[in-house]
């Protein structure tokens, strides 16, 4: 493949105030109304109809409850509800659920409020309810403009449907847009992808990701992978198709401020920005996970581990629609304790996929983790020796022309 294009100045990401008491919250709605193939989240099939839409935000505000107690007081930045497909959920229920949370935390004056929302569950006055309800940006998941690839994905929406929300929502002065492609899937040129990043763009989206194709274990595609039964795009072309969207985007003004997310005049995902700089998130949900430093209503099976000053733990709900409408404020499913050295690795594997890369020694001090062992300062000498990376003091950041080798970058690292 060709060697990426020098990148454009890149966009300003604001780091408010504050620090340590700031945190993102994450909404899980497990519906959606057919399970794509590719999906490894947890989702339930389900018609609109059958969706207890009134019980399940009281569940989430019944974990609310528990999870504050659990982390205490914080600024929160933004609140992302994905799923399943959020937009199938009524946005009066929604717009409760986000009531609680404002009345949960302290917000921040710009706070940011996503809704994923598939093209089949999207239209003006859904946009409109969503308006209502306190939502400032929604992410529509596309995937593919092309009627055999969608048909592949397991989608239900056609591309005249996906152009139609995509268009619809950017006629909304109160909603930043952003869209979802997938790449890398078998038969589609480089040219391809790029036509449709370019189509996507000069609608008026403001925040594309594209994400090559994964193939996770536990889905369908998985399954048909196992037995050979999968056509998938060779490794090459995935490449190409990865530098001719970056190249699409560029030429329309985009910045490349993630491995696979582009933004226009500024417009990057707060959201998401917060879990690549390894800031605290509240996880409620079906199925949700989260992470948060641990405040006074700590669970008591972490407290020994409290004392010894691991105060930062993972937890995950249980992947269970009826456990959770009728115990959502139980004890999570799963507890991770995470120590120093753990917090310090997920911060840079997660923190450079960034084009602001990291600051080594300050994650260090923020996570107390080892900065720079040995074996680390070795390793970061030969990736930057190989063009891998580059080093300004404790300063690393993976240059955009080897963003397709990033995750071995990070593995010699961490």
């Amino acid at each position: 493949m060709n060697p990426a294009k020098p990148a454009l100045e890149a966009p300003s990401v604001s780091r408010p105030p504050g620090g340590a008491d700031r945190a993102g919250v994450y909404v899980h709605f497990p519906y959606c109304l057919a399970k794509c193939p590719y999906c490894d989240f947890y989702s339930v099939a389900a018609d609109r109809s059958a969706i207890p839409h009134a019980a399940y935000a009281d569940a989430v505000i019944a974990e609310l409850g528990r999870r504050v107690a659990e982390c205490g007081p914080r600024e929160v930045r933004s609140v992302f509800f994905g799923g399943g497909t959020p937009s199938l959920w009524e946005a009066t229920e929604l717009g409760r659920v986000l009531d609680a949370i404002r009345a949960a935390f302290r917000v921040a004056s710009e706070l940011e409020i996503t809704v994923e929302c598939n093209p089949t569950s999207f239209d003006a006055e859904r946009a409109s309810a969503l308006i209502d309800a306190g939502v400032s940006r929604v992410s529509i998941g596309v995937q593919s403009l092309d009627a055999e690839r969608l048909r592949f994905l397991g989608r239900l929406h056609d591309a005249p449907g996906a152009l139609r929300a995509v268009e619809t929502a950017t006629r909304f002065d109160a909603l930043r847009v952003s869209a979802d492609l997938i790449f890398g899937v078998a038969g589609e040129t480089p040219d391809e992808g790029a036509r449709e990043a370019a189509t996507l763009a000069e609608l008026g989206v403001t925040h594309l990701s594209a994400y090559a194709l994964t193939i996770e274990p536990g889905t369908r595609f998985g399954v048909l992978a196992r037995a050979g039964k999968l056509p998938l795009c060779p490794e090459d072309a995935v490449a190409d198709g990865y530098q001719a969207i970056a190249d699409a985007l560029r030429a329309r003004g985009f910045h490349h401020y993630e491995i696979s997310n582009y933004a226009r005049d500024g417009a990057v995902a707060a959201h998401n920005v917060g879990y690549w700089r390894g800031e605290d998130y509240v996880g409620l949900g079906a199925g949700a996970v989260g992470t948060i430093r641990l405040g006074e209503g700590a669970p008591a099976r972490a407290s020994r581990e409290l004392l010894a000053g691991r105060r930062r733990v993972r937890y995950r709900n249980a992947p269970s629609l009826e456990r959770y409408l009728t115990s959502p404020g139980a004890p999570a499913g799963e507890l991770e304790l995470i120590d120093g050295e753990t917090a310090l690795r997920e911060r840079l594997m997660l923190g450079l996929r960034m084009a602001e890369g990291v600051d080594v020694a300050e994650a260090a001090r923020a996570t107390g983790g080892q900065a720079w062992p040995e074996r680390r300062a070795r390793a970061a000498a030969r990736l930057v020796a190989r063009g891998r990376l580059a080093q300004d003091g404790d300063h690393l950041v993976i240059p955009e022309s080897a963003w397709l080798l990033a995750d071995g970058t990070i593995a010699e690292l961490i």
